[in-house]
């Protein structure tokens, strides 16, 4: 059985990715930070490393859909 643990974020972000997701194939805000995790660490594992300029384009790309306050 696979184990959980909990990540906190503001309301207010967690009400925009509840809209966000309206619509798609993500159930909750929990189903896409998972994909948006897992592609994250998936771009780690590829590449061997994941260096500050590659963190900053993810980081940007999540602000651009306003995941993240920049």
């Amino acid at each position: 059985m696979t184990e959980y643990t909990t990540v906190s974020i503001p309301k207010d972000l967690a009400e925009r990715v509840d809209e966000t997701i309206e619509g798609t194939s993500f159930s909750s805000t929990s189903d896409l930070v998972r994909f948006l995790l897992r592609s994250i660490v998936i771009q780690y594992q590829r590449e061997g490393e994941l260096t500050e300029a590659q963190f900053e384009d993810i980081a940007e790309q999540l602000a651009d859909l306003g995941y993240l306050d920049r």
